[in-house]
């Protein structure tokens, strides 16, 4: 299979959804590639909300405590959602699969499942953890200082079981911090629209799972890193760690990275840019 017939399939970060790819697949298919994008278990169509968000009268303290609905997503089960969904667009063969965010550790999990399947993973700014080590260690870390994520969740994840938004909030400060955090350069329609698609809960396993990686397995795949500099949810130095990681533990398949002068969400405000790289690379 030729690079350009490869099937491209793209996996969105926490609390998006397929959704947010569509702009950037407009482009691709315009050139006759085969291209899909997946809901992540517990996101989208696989969503599930909790009550507090649209019981009335509205109580914080429930917001704040509710257990969430997709508390019981772990990373293995999203990893094996993604391996079937992988399966299914490429039948058998290897795709090229782009990966956002907190996508990237799910990429990494079902690559490593499946190295055989995955003819390239392309990270979009998004979570590439090392062996062994959970995502939600790089949430907190020092490169990650000045990300706006950890302010705009409510509640205690480990109480809750999840990473919740106030999606019901009239806030308008609060509907900034959002936009700030993901869409900082994204037009205001569509940002406000992007805003009302999210999920307001992204599973915590996911973030405290594990994957272990392997030179015959997720090292032998070729990587791509597209950074974005303007991120403020996932910090450019943050991003730089991945890559530092990664090229330390595979050094006979090192990283090709790009540079994006972009936000959180290039596939929302930079489009055609986003496609164009994907289609270099791959």
């Amino acid at each position: 299979m030729s690079s350009s017939s490869t099937p491209l399939l793209f996996v969105h970060g926490f609390w998006f959804g397929s959704w947010c790819w569509t702009e950037v697949m407009g482009h691709v298919a315009s050139t006759g590639r085969p291209v899909h994008a997946v809901d992540l278990a517990g996101h989208g169509l696989r969503a599930r909300r909790p009550r507090c968000l649209t019981s009335r009268p509205f109580d914080p303290d429930d917001l704040a405590t509710e257990v969430s609905p997709v508390s019981d997503v772990h990373l293995e089960q999203a990893g094996d959602l993604l391996v079937a969904q992988i399966k299914r667009l490429g039948r058998g063969a290897p795709i090229t699969v782009v990966a956002h965010s907190m996508g990237g550790a799910v990429l990494t999990n079902a690559a490593q499942q499946a190295p055989d399947l995955v003819a390239h993973a392309v990270y979009l700014t998004a979570f590439m953890p090392a062996s062994g080590v959970p995502a939600d260690v790089y949430a907190g870390s020092p490169e990650n200082a000045g990300g706006l994520v950890s302010e705009a969740l409510r509640g205690d994840p480990a109480v809750i079981g999840a990473l919740r938004l106030d999606l019901a909030s009239a806030d308008a400060g609060y509907r900034r911090q959002l936009r700030r955090a993901f869409l900082g350069d994204v037009d205001p329609v569509t940002a406000d629209a992007a805003l009302g698609l999210l999920s307001p809960d992204a599973p915590l396993e996911i973030t405290r799972g594990v994957t272990h990686l392997t030179e015959d397995g997720w090292g032998a795949i070729p990587r791509t890193y597209v950074t974005c500099a303007q991120d403020m949810a996932l910090r450019p130095r943050l991003q730089e760690r991945f890559i530092t990681e990664a090229d330390a533990a595979f050094p006979e398949n090192p990283t090709h990275v790009v540079a994006l002068n972009s936000s959180h969400s290039p596939f929302l405000s930079m489009p055609a840019r986003v496609a164009a790289i994907i289609e270099r690379i791959s």
